[in-house]
């Protein structure tokens, strides 16, 4: 292995694959900072400049479109509140948060050592512990899979605030946007009420960019440039640093993260999202901190952060060993192996060692550089906080309708981003959550098709859930997820009782 790993470095080490490497980093980033485009979108982009490459400056390429990209989503995240691609979602709790209290630069240099931390760790375990994981993976069906999304759904009740009851009717809207179209395992269209175009579904684009940046802009509509405080005060934007005493209380919250991101990403089929959310409400529930946590806690965007970073390098290990992409990157990334004449699956291993650890080795010096890169650009990120608000506002306008669009070509896209929009503006005037209808729409299919899908393999039993070890343990998890919550909404109750006999 480590003769492989000698050859893997020294492939990925020539002046092509560094140069395709800085170039996919640099293009990532603008990419996943665009509220409205997604490394997805990216890929597909730059896929047919990979054709006259040789496979490993090619495969840098695309890899540094997708680490750059997961990673740049938190910059729009933390300064406009508007997550750069879905896996950034949860870094809006407390990044944007923060940038309200003139802690921007702080945010964002939280979110790149920890994009860094959780890119290495996935990154390594892939180098060196794929096919032990890749086993494991092997081994999870339907059951699983439905526990698993089941798990993600159960914390809509971490993250719905004060009033519990909203989120979770949030969550359900999510749910119901996500079944629209033709259902998965019967073929069947359903709530597509006659138009031909529903049929496909709702694409995920197109709700991320309605629910949070064309719904923040609508928010702000009554927005008087003469009457910004900003403005008027010319107050500027706060320098203050991450000091080595936050990063060394991140510390634990990263690793936990990492580890989680690892192995939910390692999972066909979930993704940066799903691993962001357990990571965050996980860290909530532990941390010393977590009465802060949505209020613009540093553990908070430290957590989604490197979870969803980590998923980049183990949503690699199911697509080389078995061929089944981890999510829509890699899905993309499959036709790029092929491309270059390698089938991903087992047979990677024998028939392209060498290529396939320069490639595994890449990715670990993807992540290096992208630290790099983050430590020179990091504080010019911030200036985007400085643009005015009517030039923001154009601009993500703009690049969201374009973005939208060039996802699929699709006008009726657009309209459907901004009806989402204004259905997400009027939700918020009402009080309910944003973020339990994203987690809805990003797991409502899945736990619908792997929940039928199971209960075909068990003739309609439900003991499949609970004779599985994978699957009780998620159930489990699921359990205590739920419990927490209300035990700790319990406690809080009773001590604001109790405060209040006091009085």
């Amino acid at each position: 292995m480590l003769d492989y790993i000698a050859s893997g470095l020294e492939l990925a080490l020539t002046w092509q694959s560094i140069l395709m490497i800085a170039l996919g980093l640099l293009s990532g980033i603008v990419i996943g900072a665009i509220p409205g485009m997604t490394a997805d979108i990216g890929i597909i982009l730059c896929l047919p400049l990979t054709y006259a490459m040789d496979p490993i400056p090619s495969m840098m390429l695309l890899l540094g479109i997708y680490c750059g990209g997961t990673y740049g989503g938190s910059i729009t995240a933390i300064l406009i509140n508007t997550p750069g691609t879905p896996a950034n979602a949860a870094t809006t709790l407390d990044g944007y948060p923060m940038t309200l209290q003139g802690k921007s630069l702080k945010a964002l240099q939280m979110a790149l050592y920890a994009s860094f931390f959780g890119g290495i760790v996935s990154a390594l375990i892939c180098l060196f512990a794929s096919p032990a994981i890749a086993r494991v993976a092997q081994t999870f069906g339907p059951p699983e899979y439905f526990c698993i999304t089941f798990f993600g759904l159960s914390i809509i009740a971490s993250i719905s605030g004060d009033n519990i009851i909203k989120g979770l009717m949030g969550g359900i809207v999510g749910i119901l946007i996500a079944l629209v179209g033709q259902d998965s395992v019967s073929g069947v269209v359903r709530f597509a009420f006659g138009n031909r175009q529903l049929s496909g579904g709702i694409p995920l684009l197109a709700v991320l960019v309605g629910l949070f940046a064309l719904a923040e802009l609508l928010s702000r509509s009554d927005y008087d440039p003469n009457n910004d405080p900003a403005r008027k005060e010319k107050v500027k934007i706060s320098q203050e640093r991450l000091t080595l005493g936050e990063m060394k209380r991140c510390l634990r919250t990263c690793t936990i993260s990492s580890i989680i991101g690892t192995i939910v990403g390692a999972t066909p089929g979930t993704g940066g999202g799903i691993a962001a959310f357990i990571s965050y409400d996980q860290a909530k529930k532990t941390s010393k901190y977590g009465d802060n946590f949505g209020k613009g806690e540093i553990e908070g965007v430290a957590a989604s952060e490197s979870a969803n970073n980590a998923t980049t390098g183990s949503t690699l290990i199911p697509l080389m060993t078995l061929g089944i992409p981890g999510d829509g990157c890699t899905a993309i990334l499959i036709g790029a192996f092929m491309l270059q004449g390698m089938v991903p699956g087992p047979s990677l291993f024998r028939d392209h060692p060498d290529t396939l650890y320069g490639i595994m080795v890449g990715l670990v010096l993807v992540n290096i550089f992208m630290l790099i890169f983050g430590l020179a650009l990091t504080p010019l990120y911030s200036n985007i906080a400085r643009i005015p608000y009517e030039l923001m506002s154009a601009l993500i306008i703009i690049y969201c309708i374009a973005g939208t669009y060039s996802n699929e070509r699709s006008t009726f896209h657009v309209l459907l981003a901004v009806c989402i929009g204004i259905g997400s503006f009027l939700l918020r005037k009402l009080g309910f959550p944003v973020v339990p209808i994203i987690l809805g729409v990003v797991l409502g299919e899945l736990v619908e098709t792997n929940f039928r899908n199971s209960m075909i393999l068990s003739g309609g039993s439900f003991s499949i859930f609970v004779t599985r070890p994978f699957s009780l343990t998620f159930l489990l998890l699921a359990a205590l997820s739920i419990g927490s919550f209300f035990y700790k909404a319990l406690k809080k109750r009773r001590n604001s009782a109790g405060n209040d006999k006091l009085r």
